[in-house]
């Protein structure tokens, strides 16, 4: 499967399928909404802090399927597997959210530290 990362673009293998995720504009505007966030400033601040729930890697990467092209419901991604179980999904999130945000680990931590 052929992905973009300079678009945003990550593959990923869920229920033994390829997919394409992305986090469009509409798919950041749709986590912004579901977070009531200001503005994605605070939607990278939240996200950089390095500590996701279940639901939100279920959000994120159901806006990345929807950002590339999938129809899916949170339900539907609540229910998938992948490799690894609950730290593959963890890994995807971080890939996705790298690619989208140029997000690293010591980005990350000095973004947390910027908004304190």
């Amino acid at each position: 499967m052929m992905v973009n990362a300079r678009r945003g673009e990550i593959a990923a293998v869920l229920n033994d399928r390829d997919w394409v995720l992305c986090l469009t504009l509409g798919a950041l505007a749709g986590l912004e909404a579901a977070y009531e966030t200001e503005d994605l400033s605070a939607l990278i601040a939240r996200f950089s802090t390095g500590r996701l729930k279940s639901e939100d890697m279920i959000r994120i990467v159901t806006a990345g399927l929807r950002g590339g092209g999938h129809d899916v419901a949170e339900d539907d991604v609540a229910d998938m597997r992948i490799d690894g179980g609950a730290t593959g999904f963890a890994l995807l999130v971080t890939q996705l959210l790298e690619v989208t945000f140029g997000m690293t680990a010591e980005n990350s931590e000095n973004a947390a530290q910027s908004k304190n």
